[in-house]
């Protein structure tokens, strides 16, 4: 392959990628705008093209070795698309991206580039909005769980409180904790905070799930303990100082919050498993990839 074949190859990739998925594109970054619960996809892509970047070295040794087989990833792709088209979904299209992006790389360099790049291509699924009847199996239990807590902190803080369903009552008002109040927005975004801070934090595959993994648990419980927070508001100072500021302010306080604990834990874990290779971690990590409300 010449110099100027190896030019105009990513030239050419990247203006049919960007015809292809201009619409979709544009509808996802609408998405990221508009959706709280998504807001972080702005710093996914990003990101990804830093972790990329990150392997260059590798991706310049490994032998490019294109494979036929990417065609075929390419044109299910192709059909997944045009059923997410033509169905409306825009899930299918989405997905359609990477597997779109997934089957070029084979095609062009190989299988071994795609190992190379397994990392980045996965992480870039955090930037897809799941589908809604998804969303909402994961939000109702939530919901439910975030009352749960609430009610037994409510409990320990000395408040009588009974609680029905989502529903908390207390003497002088009920707290309906919606969808909005599950905590699925925090879980999204300190998932994505906390992949991207085990991988600067440990070189180990198996510490960077386990942070992952913790942020899930951190998550629902400075949550639950949100929850309990607007409680106690409510019955010192009334439902209105409740639902007004302190329940706008209390979403940055509880990411700061499941932060310090995602921060405690991932010291407890490296400290219980010695061995670690720590990274610098960055500031964008360290400051978090969106508060949620």
């Amino acid at each position: 392959m010449t110099a100027r074949t190896k030019l105009w190859v990513p030239i050419l990739v990247a203006a049919g990628f960007s015809v292809l998925y201009w619409e979709v594109l544009s509808k996802l970054v609408q998405d990221w705008a508009s959706d709280d619960n998504y807001s972080h996809g702005f710093l996914v892509a990003p990101l990804a093209i830093y972790f990329v970047w990150e392997r260059r070295r590798q991706l310049m040794a490994t032998p490019v070795a294109p494979a036929w087989s990417g065609l075929f990833i390419l044109a299910a792709s192709l059909v997944v698309l045009a059923a997410g088209v033509f169905g409306a979904e825009l899930f299918l299209t989405r997905v359609s991206m990477l597997g779109t992006l997934t089957g070029t790389i084979v095609f062009i360099l190989g299988w071994q580039h795609l190992g190379r790049l397994a990392f980045p291509m996965a992480f870039m699924l955090l930037m897809i909005p799941i589908p809604a009847i998804i969303f909402n199996q994961i939000a109702f239990p939530l919901q439910l769980i975030a009352s749960r807590v609430g009610e037994i902190t409510l409990s320990l803080w000395s408040i009588p409180v009974l609680r029905e369903g989502n529903v908390i009552v207390l003497a002088n008002t009920s707290l309906d904790v919606a969808e909005a109040c599950s905590g699925i927005r925090s879980l999204i975004s300190l998932l994505t905070l906390g992949i991207v801070y085990g991988y600067f934090t440990d070189a180990r595959t198996a510490i960077r799930v386990a942070i992952a993994l913790a942020t899930i648990p951190v998550a629902i419980a400075a949550n639950g303990l949100r929850v309990a927070g607007t409680g106690i508001v409510a019955t010192y100072y009334g439902q209105e100082a409740a639902t007004g500021f302190f329940h706008s302010f209390s979403g940055w306080l509880v990411f700061l919050a499941s932060f310090a604990m995602l921060f405690l834990v991932t010291r407890a874990i490296t400290w219980a498993v010695p061995g670690s290779s720590p990274r610098q971690v960055p500031s964008i990590a360290a400051a978090g990839l969106g508060v949620q409300r």
